[in-house]
């Protein structure tokens, strides 16, 4: 069997949280018996030095984290980055990555990464991986707009109330078929939780780049409207600490000064996560987790779950994160907390602090039960009828 896999590495470069998300789905299908194929597109207006200012690809900083992690992971041989007309910048050459996809039966193109063309229109099933539940839905029912989802047999979202009879968000005719993120359990070992005070982290970024959505009628906001409400948490809970590596803009300095006063410590994501290792490093060295969500997801309750969350629940360290409507989908309150307000968040963190021990090996016992890579995409591939 033979398995292709689309989505964005090189251009998301110094991201190793962004990988994993990417690699998770290549070695989980890999788990599951099948020949993994990687396939990405590159347009050279993307390509970016260190400092961020554009530049040639053979100088790039997404060239350089493209072939890391592709050798990091053994994948040299079976990966392809291909420019905006096609064309090798690295890996496999255009026509072996087209002759995998002609055998292949089936491309998991996440994001909608790979456009309409003759590698997507390959292999016998065309699945659509939607990491952006809401944007997604509602981007795809409004015809002013370029975007859309067409062109697959089928449509996965790891939004997982998407669909439901209870959820505000249109099916444009489609069956989005609810998943949660897979994790290969075995690439994150769990660890002794680190020393007193107890950590929460999270690695993210303050403004999304994305625009403000009308749900219902309403303006949802977005997540750094969310990460401000939650500002003064670290004043609330005695005995921990709170650090975000956060991408965050100079121009957004006066929301950073504003949450170091308040307690946070914020640390630049590429000095800490810029790569897959680097990325669970940090979060095996945190002590649990704290984050926000998009407020689009909030609003929506689309069940929005989060491939970071997995790995921090994987790796075991519990997780407090924004309700987005998950709660009548996964056992809470052991290992995995939610809140929706300021108070909620703060109430969660101290039940961590309280036990933090037995919310360890409860988050490692959720991830074992319901984020296994072989379970998730068992399970997916089963209804989707691949494979077998």
């Amino acid at each position: 069997m033979i398995a292709l896999v689309a989505g964005a590495i090189a251009n998301k470069p110094r991201n190793g949280g962004e990988a994993w998300v990417r690699l998770s789905w290549v070695l989980g299908l890999g788990r599951l018996g099948f020949d993994v194929y990687f396939v990405e597109r590159l347009s050279g207006g993307a390509c970016v030095d260190a400092a961020g200012h554009q530049c040639a690809y053979a100088d790039s900083e997404n060239r350089r984290h493209f072939e890391e992690v592709v050798a990091a992971f053994g994948l040299a041989e079976r990966a392809a980055l291909l420019d905006e007309d096609g064309e090798r910048l690295a890996g496999l050459e255009p026509e072996a990555i087209a002759a995998a996809a002609a055998a292949a039966d089936a491309v998991f193109n996440i994001s909608g990464h790979l456009p309409p063309g003759s590698i997507l229109a390959a292999p016998r099933r065309r699945v659509y991986v939607d990491l952006d539940p809401s944007f997604t839905q509602i981007w795809h029912d409004d015809p002013s707009l370029a975007f859309s989802v067409g062109g697959h047999d089928d449509h996965v979202t790891v939004g997982l109330n998407v669909g439901g009879a209870d959820s505000p968000l249109p099916s444009g005719g489609l069956d989005w078929i609810p998943t949660l993120p897979p994790v290969v359990l075995s690439a994150w070992p769990t660890a002794p939780p680190p020393t007193a005070p107890l950590r929460f982290t999270t690695v993210s970024t303050w403004r999304s780049p994305y625009g403000a959505l009308s749900i219902d009628g309403r303006i949802a906001g977005l997540k750094h409207h969310e990460f401000r409400r939650l500002r003064g948490l670290p004043a609330e809970v005695e005995g921990a600490a709170f650090e975000l590596a956060l991408d965050i803009h100079p121009g957004d300095a006066a929301d950073l000064d504003a949450l170091r006063a308040a307690g946070w410590s914020v640390v630049p994501p590429r000095e800490v996560a810029a790569s897959p290792a680097a990325f669970a490093t940090y979060v095996r060295g945190s002590g649990a987790e704290c984050s926000v969500a998009q407020g689009v997801y909030v609003e929506s309750r689309c069940g929005w779950f989060s491939d970071r969350t997995a790995a921090y629940l994987a790796s075991g360290r519990p997780a407090l994160v924004q309700e987005t409507g998950i709660a009548a989908r996964l056992p809470l309150g052991e290992g995995l907390l939610t809140f929706s307000t300021p108070a909620e968040a703060a109430a969660g963190a101290r039940r961590i602090l309280a036990d933090p021990a037995a919310h360890a090996e409860a988050a490692r016992a959720l991830a074992v039960e319901r984020l296994d890579s072989d379970r998730v995409l068992g399970q997916l591939l089963g209804r989707l009828g691949i494979g077998g």
